[in-house]
């Protein structure tokens, strides 16, 4: 990795552990109670992110079209207009 894209990545996590860390002298206030559990947002965020990837690996494959589609359909056009 070269060195600004590795010290983006250190800075980056430094920034978002210390997010988390300042839960511990920061009481957070929620509307519902698992809302000021400790790294909540952070977990909440996580979790997330790894429901809209799955989510759009099941969607791909839903709506996944034969690699050859288009040129199926031009060959049938093909074989008509002969």
């Amino acid at each position: 990795m070269e060195w600004p894209l590795k010290r983006f990545w250190i800075i980056f996590s430094i920034a978002l552990i210390s997010v988390v860390v300042t839960q511990l002298f920061i009481e957070i206030y929620g509307q519902f109670e698992i809302e000021s559990w400790f790294g909540f947002g952070a977990w909440y965020g996580f979790f997330t992110c790894v429901g809209m990837v799955l989510f759009a690996k099941f969607l791909g494959l839903m709506i996944k079209k034969p690699d050859d589609y288009y040129s199926r359909s031009e060959s049938k056009k093909n074989k008509v207009e002969n």
